[in-house]
């Protein structure tokens, strides 16, 4: 039986952690101003897929593994922040195409590049092994307990950076008529993923 009275509990704690602006918050809206709204929106179910996969590992167990080696959860960040430059350069690219009047050539991919940076992020499997746990209630299957707290997690990321998205899509549906202004959208969302990369560095360093 799940424990659904600390539900409103829970969400204000999410509420709180994704209100600030992080990683996946500042990728949609690179996403959004580089693909479009569309493209924002296969990227955000690509991230709810991602953190999926972590929630799921949390309720099975394997969070605790990825805890006790914090070496692979670095191994795991270095992708991120290679990743992050890699699509850096792609983008910049598709700014040069856009200038040289190729705007029409896309990258694609968004679905597989949201699962990827997101995860990427493996902090978000720490933040469930830390906050799921404290809102067990009375719940009789704690496995079930977690798995509805983690789900309710995804969507409202889901939820609320598909927002952001959509919002910042919306710029690159007005701008793109014009080539200059497609080569500056792309340059602003180059500029996001490499300070992406850095933060990830520099929080690896840092550690």
């Amino acid at each position: 039986m799940v424990d659904l009275a600390v539900i409103p509990g829970y969400v204000a704690v999410i509420l709180l952690f994704l209100a600030p602006p992080g990683p996946d918050m500042a990728y949609m809206l690179a996403v959004g101003l580089e693909g479009g709204r569309r493209s924002a929106f296969k990227a955000i179910l690509g991230i709810g897929t991602g953190m999926a996969v972590y929630a799921a590992a949390v309720v099975a167990g394997l969070g605790e593994i990825a805890r006790s080696h914090p070496a692979v959860l670095d191994a795991v960040r270095i992708f991120g922040a290679v990743y992050l430059l890699w699509l850096a350069y792609s983008t910049m690219r598709s700014a040069r195409r856009a200038i040289s009047g190729h705007g029409d050539i896309k990258t694609g991919r968004w679905y597989l590049r949201g699962v990827l940076v997101s995860l990427a992020n493996p902090k978000v499997i720490l933040f469930f092994l830390a906050v799921l746990p404290q809102f067990m209630g009375s719940a009789d299957d704690p496995e079930l307990q977690m798995a509805v707290l983690g789900a309710i997690n995804v969507l409202m990321e889901v939820i609320l950076y598909g927002g952001i998205g959509l919002l910042s899509g919306s710029f690159h549906a007005r701008l793109t008529g014009s080539t200059n202004s497609t080569a500056v959208l792309n340059y602003v969302a180059c500029t996001v993923y490499v300070v992406l990369a850095v933060v990830i560095s520099v929080e690896i360093l840092l550690a």
